[in-house]
């Protein structure tokens, strides 16, 4: 494989690696909660595995960063 296409390879990380991502901050029941509503990270189901695309993933944090507090709103 050369190394253009690992770069495009896409990479996968399951919950509790979600998990680990966040230092424990976002646990896996929460994301688990959150798949449940509707919210939360981009997230796919392959072959019964909840598995997150990491690119969806810092997709997802530049969503959701704020540069104050008075910018954060809860479940955004």
């Amino acid at each position: 494989m050369t190394v253009e296409a690992k770069s495009r390879e896409q990479r996968f990380l399951t919950a509790q690696e979600v998990s680990d991502r966040y230092h424990g901050a976002v646990s896996v029941r929460t994301l688990s909660n959150w798949r449940n509503l509707g919210s939360g990270p981009p997230f796919s189901k392959i072959g019964g595995r909840v598995l997150y695309p990491s690119e969806k993933l810092v997709e997802w944090e530049q969503r959701n960063t704020v540069n104050s507090t008075s910018e954060y709103q809860r479940g955004a």
